[in-house]
């Protein structure tokens, strides 16, 4: 089977790249199942309805989330209620929502998807490396195939834990940083491995938001409002190629659709 990840879905311009281009390549791949980071998704932090709706009828069968998900707190109530979103399992209890879900792809195959936020320059939260052995343990007896999505700063504590999972996932990409990686590959054990997918959204802009005001604000080291960039948009993202049968992954490539790309 095929997955298809698609990195860090940045507010309106980024909705406007899933609708144009997430359909054409779940065709084009022939993608079995789909998952897309929206962390982002409402004016570049955290999410609402109308744009779980956009990510959702344009293909995606699972979202996966991150730290800025509690930005709006009108909407955190979406944790509950979306059993497609998934925000980071390592949030310690309390918490909303679900740190693993699992769907059944396109040739019938379970995929069991889970995600871990990174402790290395972020707030401090539970062990990752521990809440990705939890997170697989909990889902070995329901997915034929294991997924996890490392939402997490440090491209070292990414490959840190993919390297810790490898053999027991078969795909381990991350998020966070909004810019594509050059080191898709499968490591020793056979998991399937990039340590960021990119961004979905404005091109022209820092990580999403406009030039200017993020500028401004490192120049003067003021609290200046960086509004999310507009113009032309971008997809980011992986495809990693599965053998169902062993869990293990085939082959990995990256995917770039308009700005920047092709």
């Amino acid at each position: 089977m095929r997955l298809l990840a698609i990195g860090d879905v940045f507010g309106r311009t980024g909705r406007r790249a899933i609708r144009r281009w997430l359909p054409e390549l779940i065709d084009e791949t022939g993608a079995g199942l789909v998952v897309v980071n929206v962390e982002n998704l409402h004016r570049g932090s955290g999410i609402d309805t109308a744009g779980l709706a956009d990510v959702l009828e344009a293909g995606a069968d699972l979202m996966t989330t991150g730290n800025h998900v509690f930005s709006r707190s009108s909407n955190v109530r979406l944790l509950d209620d979306e059993e497609r979103v998934i925000r980071p399992w390592n949030y310690p209890p309390p918490c909303p929502g679900r740190g693993a879900a699992v769907a059944v792809s396109r040739e019938g195959v379970r995929v069991g998807v889970a995600q871990v936020l990174g402790r290395v320059f972020l707030a401090p939260v539970d062990d990752p490396f521990r809440a990705a052995d939890e997170a697989i343990g909990h889902l070995s007896a329901r997915a034929d195939v294991i997924v996890l999505d490392v939402h997490a700063e440090a491209t070292s504590e990414k490959a840190a834990l993919a390297h810790h999972v490898d053999g027991r996932a078969a795909a381990v990409f991350g998020t966070h940083t909004h810019v594509q990686t050059a080191d898709a590959r499968v490591l020793p054990g056979g998991t399937g491995f990039i340590t960021d997918l990119g961004m979905t959204g404005p091109y022209d802009s820092i990580i999403g938001r406009e030039i200017a005001g993020i500028l401004e604000r490192m120049r003067t080291q003021r609290p200046v409002r960086a509004e999310p960039a507009s113009g032309g948009a971008g997809l980011r993202g992986a495809l990693f190629e599965i053998d169902e049968s062993t869990g293990r992954c085939l082959r990995v490539e990256r995917v770039v659709r308009g700005e920047g790309g092709r």
